[in-house]
């Protein structure tokens, strides 16, 4: 088992920056990617970044392309959203995501991004 801590989400406004942080415990060893997810209500969880787990190769949808940035410190078991150039469609509910063993899910948190 993995467990997930969400952390970071606030409100922001329009072409601020944000990081959200997510702690991972357990058998982290199994994870093999990492990811952020982030879903509006009424609409599909969609994932955002993704980080494999050895290699860091990290991909990302059009939309936050030169505007986030994925990464981890693999020593302290943190994955990170670096957020930056925020615009309103940003604003979500964001979930972080381990896939190794199993599939698990952070909690998420709120990033409002509103004058």
């Amino acid at each position: 088992q993995v467990q997930l801590e969400a952390s970071g989400g606030d409100l922001v406004q329009p072409g601020g920056s944000l990081r959200l942080s997510c702690q991972a415990s357990g058998s982290t060893r199994s994870v093999y990617v990492m990811a952020w997810y982030r879903q509006v209500p009424e609409s599909q969880r969609e994932v955002v970044a993704t980080i494999r787990i050895g290699n860091e190769y990290t991909q990302y949808i059009d939309s936050v392309k030169g505007r986030f940035t994925i990464s981890r410190d693999a020593a302290k078991d943190t994955l990170y959203l670096q957020m930056g150039d925020l615009k309103p469609e940003d604003t979500a509910v964001y979930y972080c995501y381990a896939g190794g063993s199993g599939v698990f899910w952070s909690q998420g948190t709120l990033v409002n991004v509103s004058a």
